[in-house]
């Protein structure tokens, strides 16, 4: 690591920006060499970084002068704002919102499955992450990709309340109280009512269209990440937003390009680094959001096929969306970027 490496966390107090500091912490990236920056709401906080307490400053300009890394863990309409003055300044730059996964003039990079990517040419210093859902699904087909092929994807996001950030878990919470209580809640965040209720629609409708953005950001992501290697699955589904904190659940039903058996297919799926795989369902076993909270891994199992359509596999998958989904996948792109000649 770059011992003289200045990085900026742009959103630092919120879901995604504490867990880029857990990230960093776990790499010993020294506390002097870190500036922590947020909206004028949250400037004058103090947040904890190991045995050291960093000041969250006002994000300005003027703030990414020196910079080497900008780690920005906003909302896009944010992103695409600061990280052109960031740009500008001279930084390299990673994005975990949806401001720039659709541009072709920005790198789409997953780190473990096209790290390559981060040391090639590449117009421009930004470089755009995809959803949590889409890193999840990603990662679980790739190896089913390479061992069968994949040509469809049906996929149902069950997803926590995290999603909406701070306000999103706040609002669930809030929600909760009211319910047990007897009262009437009310939503803010969330298009309707979170709190004991399912709501079938995660981010706004795409114009003209049925599909929510959150929902074709899948097909498009997983297009773009695929491409290269020369196979785009069909990928299509809907996301439900769910009464949980933290953790995004997949239900995924997965056409193969020939028939596997279960068991290649979990052989296939345990020799995958970036899984773990949990299918022991005689035994209870099996992925839960309850148990992935700060694991690196995704976890996957329920693992069924039917024997009148033996090219479809079912199977679920957990992903921590605001610690492998987006944290984590920021810092690691971040370090391999600020590794490359400025």
């Amino acid at each position: 690591m770059n011992e003289n490496l200045r990085i900026a966390v742009v959103g630092a107090t919120g879901v995604v920006g504490g867990e880029v500091l857990s990230a960093l912490l776990d790499r010993d990236f020294p506390a002097e060499n870190l500036t922590l920056l947020a909206s004028e709401r949250s400037a004058g906080e103090d947040v904890e970084y190991g045995e050291e307490t960093l000041g969250v400053e006002k994000v300005t300009p003027d703030a990414f002068r020196g910079m080497g890394l900008v780690l920005l863990a906003t909302p896009p309409e944010v992103s695409r704002q600061l990280a052109q003055v960031a740009q500008a300044a001279g930084a390299w730059v990673v994005d975990v919102s949806s401001a720039f996964r659709a541009d072709g003039n920005v790198p789409l990079v997953l780190p473990g499955f096209n790290s390559e990517v981060l040391g090639a040419s590449f117009k421009g210093r930004i470089v755009a992450l995809p959803s949590a859902v889409t890193t999840a699904l990603v990662t679980v087909l790739e190896p089913l990709r390479q061992a069968f092929g994949v040509a469809q994807v049906q996929v149902t996001a069950l997803m926590g309340a995290s999603a909406g950030g701070q306000q999103g878990l706040r609002e669930l919470e809030q929600q909760t109280a009211a319910l047990l209580s007897g009262r009437e809640p009310e939503s803010h965040v969330f298009p309707q009512r979170v709190g004991f209720n399912l709501v079938p629609q995660v981010s706004a409708f795409m114009a003209n269209s049925p599909w929510t953005e959150e929902e074709g950001g899948w097909t498009l992501e997983a297009a773009r990440l695929f491409a290269p290697k020369g196979e785009v699955p069909v990928v299509a589904g809907t996301a439900v937003l769910v009464p949980t904190f933290f953790g995004h659940g997949l239900s995924l039903h997965v056409r193969l390009r020939k028939p596997a058996p279960v068991d290649q297919a979990r052989a296939a799926l345990k020799g995958s680094p970036a899984l773990k795989v949990l299918d022991s369902p005689g035994e209870k076993v099996y992925p839960m959001p309850s148990l992935i909270t700060a694991d690196p891994t995704i976890h996957v199992g329920r693992l069924r096929s039917f024997p009148q359509a033996p090219e479809w596999l079912t199977l679920f998958a957990v992903v921590d969306n605001a610690g492998r989904g987006a944290a984590i996948n920021l810092v690691e792109a971040g370090l391999r970027l600020a590794e490359r000649p400025a």
